[in-house]
C-alpha cells in the first residue's frame, strides 16, 4: 500500500476503545477502526482469515435463526470479537444445522437449531429475537430476567399499546414489558440504549426516514406539514416465508406498491418525528417493493421553514452526523444509491433543492437487512454490553 493512500488522514490512537484508532480526514470526518484492521503493516498484508475471539465472550442466543434477519445476525457474529453464538432456535427447522438451512453459512461451527420451547438459556447472556411480529411478546416475557434482549420484531416499538392494537389488529400481550423497552435508533437514543435491558430495534423504513428528518425537525428547519415519503425496498424486507405476492413472477420486471395509507411502519415513523418535534406529526408514506433482493431508498419531500435554504439543511445534517461512523452525508450534489450500501451497516444521505420554491428533496439509502435490521441490532447490543459500537460491523458495501 502506497503512502499516498494515507495522505489525507491522520491517526489518533486510543480515542474510543481498547484496540481502536480514530482516523480524521481532511474534511473533518472522524472514522473509528479496530486496531486489528490497521495496527501494523503485517496485519494489513497478512490478515488472519479466522477472526480471533476476545477472552471476554458474551454468549448469544439467536431466536428465529432460520429467517433473513436471523441469518444476517449469524453472518455478522462470525467476525465479532466478543459475541459467540451458543443457542439458535427455529421451530420449523428444529434439529437442523445452520449450514443446511443457509448453505452460505456452512463454514460456521454452531449448535443445531432447536424449537423455542426446548431452548436452554442457562448458557446465554444476551438474545437477538428475530421472530415474527405478534409472537415475540409471549416469548420475551418468559425469558430469564437477567438476559439483555434486542428485539427485531415490531412488538415493542410503539409505546402506546392502544396504537399497537389499532395497527396490528390484536391487543398487546406484554404491556408491562412495553414500559421497559427502549426504541433503538442508535444515533438518536444512544445513551438510553446503553443502559437498557430490552431494546426494540427499529424497522427498516423508519430507520431510513428518521435518520435524515430527526435532526432537521429538532433544529426547526422544516415544516411539520406536507412531509411526503416515497420509499422502496428489496423483496427480502417481506421476509422468507412463502407468499404469493412475493413470488418471482409477481415481483420481477415491475414495481409493486403496497400498504398504501396503512403500512404498519407509519405509526413508528410518526412516533419518532413527533418525539423530535414535541408535537404531533402526520406523514404521507407509500412503500414499494422493487425487483431486487436487498436495499432501501427513501425519497422524502419536505417544506422548509421560512427563510431556510437547502444549504441550511445540509449543514445541519453535517453537524448531526460528522462524528458518526455509520451515517454518511455525501458531498453536495452526490446522489445516494442502494448499491453503495449493500451488505453494510451504512446509511448514505443527501439533500437537494426542489423545483418548487421553499421545498427540498432528501434521499436516504440503507441495506434493509443491515442498518434496517440486523446490523443496527448488533450495533445496539454492542452498546448494551459496553463494547465498541462498530464491533463486527466493519463490512464495506458489496460491489458490484
Amino acid at each position: 500500500m502506497s503512502s499516498a493512500a494515507f495522505s489525507s488522514i491522520s491517526l489518533d490512537p486510543g480515542c474510543f476503545g481498547k484496540g481502536e484508532t480514530t482516523i480524521r480526514k481532511r474534511d473533518g470526518r472522524r472514522l473509528c477502526i479496530r486496531g486489528s484492521v490497521a495496527s501494523s503493516p503485517q496485519s494489513l498484508q497478512f490478515a488472519n482469515t479466522k477472526t480471533q475471539k476476545s477472552e471476554e465472550i458474551v454468549r448469544i442466543g439467536v431466536l428465529g435463526a432460520s429467517g433473513y434477519t436471523g441469518s444476517e445476525i449469524v453472518r455478522l457474529l462470525a467476525n465479532h470479537p466478543n459475541f459467540g453464538i451458543t443457542l439458535m432456535t427455529a421451530d420449523r427447522k428444529a434439529g437442523q444445522s445452520i449450514g443446511s438451512v443457509f448453505p452460505h453459512l456452512v463454514t460456521q461451527n454452531l449448535p443445531d437449531m432447536v424449537a423455542v420451547k426446548d431452548a436452554d438459556f442457562s448458557n446465554v447472556d444476551a438474545v437477538f429475537c428475530c421472530l415474527p411480529h405478534a409472537t415475540t411478546q409471549d416469548i420475551i416475557k418468559c425469558l430469564p430476567k437477567q438476559l439483555k434482549i434486542v428485539d427485531l420484531s415490531a412488538d415493542f416499538r410503539l409505546r402506546n399499546v392502544n396504537e399497537y392494537e389499532e395497527w396490528y389488529g390484536q391487543p398487546h400481550r406484554a404491556p408491562e414489558l412495553q414500559k421497559e423497552a427502549i426504541y433503538g435508533l442508535t444515533e438518536v437514543s444512544r445513551e438510553e440504549i446503553r443502559n437498557a435491558r430490552l431494546v426494540a430495534n427499529p424497522g427498516c423504513y423508519p430507520t431510513s426516514v428518521q435518520l435524515p428528518l430527526v435532526p432537521l425537525i429538532k433544529a426547526n428547519l422544516i415544516e411539520l406539514r406536507n412531509i411526503i415519503i416515497d420509499a422502496k425496498s428489496g423483496v427480502s424486507g417481506a421476509g422468507r416465508g412463502a407468499k404469493e405476492s412475493i413470488l418471482y413472477t409477481e415481483i420481477a420486471e415491475g414495481i409493486h406498491s403496497y400498504g398504501i395509507t396503512k403500512h404498519r411502519h407509519v405509526p413508528e415513523i410518526e412516533q419518532g418525528l413527533s418525539d423530535a418535534s414535541r408535537s404531533k406529526v402526520t406523514v404521507s408514506f407509500t412503500p414499494h417493493l422493487m425487483p431486487m433482493s436487498r436495499g432501501m431508498q427513501s425519497t422524502i419531500y419536505v417544506e422548509m421553514a421560512p427563510g431556510v435554504q437547502v444549504d441550511d439543511l445540509y449543514q445541519q445534517l453535517k453537524i448531526a452526523y460528522e462524528d458518526e461512523e455509520f451515517v454518511i452525508l455525501l458531498d453536495k450534489g452526490a446522489v445516494p444509491h442502494t448499491r453503495n450500501v449493500r451488505g453494510s451497516n451504512y446509511c448514505f444521505m443527501n439533500v437537494f433543492p426542489d423545483r418548487i420554491p421553499g421545498r427540498a428533496i432528501i434521499i436516504s439509502v440503507i441495506d434493509n437487512l443491515m442498518k434496517g435490521a440486523s446490523g443496527q441490532a448488533v450495533q445496539n447490543l454492542n452498546l448494551m454490553m459496553g463494547f465498541p459500537e462498530n464491533s463486527g460491523l466493519l463490512y464495506q458495501a458489496l460491489f458490484p
